[in-house]
């Protein structure tokens, strides 16, 4: 019989399709570009680039940290005039930390703005440069919401809770070597709830929370403007970064991270005892 099977010829492997389309001929080679595609190539890309940094810039001092300038003498010998300051804003506030922090209302005046051009502002904005503008204050903080802030005891030193202050570290220091006192302004507060109270480190030349205890605002009770929201601040100054050779960081002194806790919960007016001197 004769074979049912018949030989077949092998079938061969499929064979890609070729894709349609230009000659390759016709592709475009980047070494046969002219000048002026070449150039608008550039600015495209440098367009982006300018944009991303300029973005993320403005995210970091939006949200991370800011650089400031310090106008005044009012936390020498921390911080001297023209020193830039980092500013970080992610940690919580702490009692003994230098901030920064929006005017609570009256307590600057007869300041001006150092005026710069359009790109100066421009640069300013994203943070390459520091903010000058004088609608921002720079002290240290003394108390927390519910502290019990007095001046002074029998040897002229500062209490928080009860405990006496010993601010060699941080108090300006005189011509003659002497430490500036505490305070020349008697005063005995409790801060209220969501506030702060702030002191500058050269307490002479200082227009601080003690200034403000016989303030008298609408709506407010007597005094309550001395005490700087914590909604105001902007965040912590964490170092001097220029100039070079004043460099440092801004920690918190030991004697004020030894202070026990205030008053649980604080209170949501503050106490206030003050003299007619409180008004600097």
């Amino acid at each position: 019989m004769a074979s049912r099977w018949k030989e077949t010829a092998p079938r061969r492997a499929l064979q890609p399709a070729i894709a349609s389309g230009p000659d390759q001929s016709e592709l475009s080679d980047p070494e046969q570009l002219t000048f002026g595609q070449h150039a608008l190539a550039f600015v495209k890309e440098l367009t982006v680039v300018v944009v991303g940094a300029v973005i993320v810039a403005s995210l970091l001092r939006g949200f991370v940290g800011q650089m400031f300038l310090i106008p005044s003498v009012s936390m020498e010998n921390t911080l001297q005039v023209d020193d830039r300051v980092v500013v970080e804003k992610l940690s919580s506030i702490k009692r003994g930390q230098v901030v920064v922090f929006s005017d609570p209302g009256g307590w600057l005046t007869g300041s001006t703005a150092r005026e710069r051009g359009p790109i100066g502002k421009a640069f300013q904005f994203v943070g390459v440069l520091p903010d000058t503008s004088t609608e921002h204050l720079i002290k240290r903080v003394i108390g927390m919401p519910g502290d019990h802030v007095m001046c002074c005891d029998g040897a002229s030193r500062l209490t928080v809770n009860g405990r006496a202050l010993d601010e060699s570290s941080y108090l300006t220091i005189e011509l003659d070597g002497t430490q500036i006192e505490s305070s020349s302004i008697r005063f005995d507060v409790v801060v209220p709830n969501g506030h702060l109270f702030v002191l500058g480190d050269n307490r002479e030349h200082s227009r601080d929370s003690r200034c403000h205890l016989n303030d008298l605002q609408a709506g407010a009770a007597k005094g309550q403007n001395a005490f700087v929201s914590q909604d105001l601040v902007v965040g912590r100054a964490v170092a001097v970064v220029w100039p070079f050779d004043r460099r440092h960081r801004l920690g918190i002194p030991d004697t004020l991270e030894a202070v026990p806790s205030g008053i649980a919960p604080a209170p949501d007016v503050a106490t206030i005892t003050a003299g007619p001197e409180a008004s600097c």
